[in-house]
């Protein structure tokens, strides 16, 4: 069976609210078992409203139909079938509308905000906050974003409405009970129970996970509802689950509040986010990279590529450097560096502490802004070196090392291998196939860049560079590896 990764977008039925609550009050609470959640519940379930969405269904155009069936001159067939089709064509069908639902929650009661999920209002003609008890009310989207998949809702309403505030999530330990409350499958002002499982968890769904896991039931139409702690405050939005089935069994994962906090400050402000931009591509540091480049710990991220006049590139940061700290925040693992750079402001001039060539250093960077680049088609990195090569004439005989055939870069090899006109390096023409080479997933065409982080420009300067790597007893040897425009490091092991 295998498991699937689920956002618990929609639910058909239809919303069943549940009765008025007291109004919120905050109320610190042990952080023991409680004996009954009923008194915490009371309390929140106001402050948590269901969200129905609706959008145009496609429609076939005017004048559209399927293909007659094609029958013999005469037949009797061919007028029934061409009397149906004519009257399918001449009927005016209204417009269907798709249906959707989700949850959310109240953080300002004052100016009407409700968060919630992006997938549960992308593509919606249609957005109405239906409040717990079945007040239905036309939202307006104030923004959203795909990255974080989080979006603001407003609603203008003479309703009294209840809120509930963000808390600190960074404080939530594994373990800690949670409350979980949304609408699973239209059923509305459900309330479910659990504990943190796991922080920092990756699940692949944008450039920024940091999920919290739970075990407390959630299902489809949970999305965007928000996780308790036992002080009544938000430390998570419910956005997936992990299940073979598509219903709940104890694997579901919410964003991080202290993320979304600052998502929604800047859509409430800009109606859209400005993140943070370095301009670098960046990849994991391995134990075997991290000892090719005397790298003390496996920590930190590796830039593999710097985008042209990008704020990295303005400030100094070079393609082979290693970030481990970024205006005084460690980093230990590559993923934590787009969040730290999209949280800091821009225009900020920060300090960033990179490891190279065996020590470290400190650079000022002035942070860009994220969207801005995007717009301007700024963020493909490419190679520093923009001047085209003068190719060498015939190739010579290749070169053998490390379970590689290596050879200098001709014209018939570019074309061959859509190798860039600008790039200079080695061209490796064949792998063996039980190689540490192969198992690093190099192949034909891969071009070697640098060695040691240093140029290569021929296949004896490979081979020279590694041998000098045996003779002081490295481990492991560091390439800097172009694929059709794709940077990375890899770190081959010597023995």
């Amino acid at each position: 069976m295998i498991a699937a990764l689920l956002l618990a977008l929609t639910a058909a039925s239809t919303v069943v609210a549940g009765a008025p609550g007291a109004a919120l009050a905050q109320a610190a609470a042990p952080r023991s078992a409680p004996g009954s959640f009923a008194d915490l519940a009371e309390k929140l379930l106001p402050a948590v409203v269901n969200i129905s969405t609706s959008q145009a269904a496609p429609q076939r155009q005017p004048g559209q139909r399927p293909e007659m069936p094609q029958f013999p001159p005469g037949s009797p067939f061919e007028d029934f079938f061409r009397d149906f089709f004519d009257r399918q064509q001449q009927q005016d069908q209204p417009q269907r509308k798709a249906t959707s639902l989700g949850s959310g929650f109240v953080i300002d009661a004052k100016n009407g905000y409700v968060v919630t999920n992006n997938h549960v209002v992308q593509d919606a003609d249609e957005i109405t906050v239906i409040l717990q008890d079945d007040t239905n009310i036309k939202a307006e989207l104030v923004g959203r974003d795909a990255k974080t998949d989080l979006a603001l809702l407003k609603i203008k309403t003479s309703h009294p409405l209840v809120a509930v505030p963000f808390g600190d999530s960074d404080a939530m330990r594994v373990g800690d009970w949670v409350l979980a409350i949304g609408n699973p499958f239209g059923l509305g002002g459900s309330v479910t129970a659990g504990i943190i499982s796991a922080r920092q968890r990756n699940i692949d769904a944008g450039p920024y996970d940091d999920f919290l896991q739970t075990d407390a039931s959630i299902n489809r139409g949970n999305s965007g509802g928000p996780m308790f702690n036992l002080n009544g405050e938000v430390i998570g939005i419910n956005t997936a689950i992990f299940s073979p089935s598509g219903g709940s069994v104890g694997i579901g994962f919410a964003i991080p509040s202290n993320l979304a906090k600052q998502v929604v400050a800047q859509l409430k402000e800009y109606g859209k986010t400005r993140r943070g931009w370095l301009g670098v591509r960046i990849q994991a540091v391995t134990p075997e990279i991290a000892e090719s480049l005397g790298l003390p710990a496996h920590k930190g991220a590796l830039v593999a590529s710097v985008t042209p006049d990008g704020p990295a590139a303005k400030s100094g940061i070079q393609a082979g450097d290693v970030v481990i700290k970024f205006d005084g925040k460690e980093i230990n693992e590559m993923r934590r560096l787009p969040r730290v750079v999209a949280e800091t402001s821009i225009d900020k001039a920060v300090p960033v502490e990179v490891w190279r060539k065996g020590k470290t250093q400190t650079i000022q960077v002035k942070v860009g802004e994220l969207e801005a680049a995007e717009e301007q088609g700024l963020l493909a990195a490419g190679p520093e070196d923009k001047q085209a090569p003068k190719d060498k004439a015939p190739a010579q005989k290749p070169t053998e090392t490390l379970g590689m055939k290596l050879t200098n870069i001709t014209p018939e090899l570019r074309q061959q291998h859509e190798i860039k006109p600008e790039l200079k390096g080695v061209v490796i023409t064949e792998v063996t196939g039980n190689s540490t080479a192969a198992e690093k997933g190099l192949k034909a065409g891969d071009v070697i860049l640098e060695v040691g982080q240093e140029e290569v420009r021929k296949p004896e300067d490979v081979t020279a560079k590694v041998q000098k790597a045996k003779e002081q007893s490295r481990k492991s040897v560091l390439l800097l590896v172009d694929r059709k425009g794709d940077l990375r490091f890899v770190a081959i092991p010597l023995s």
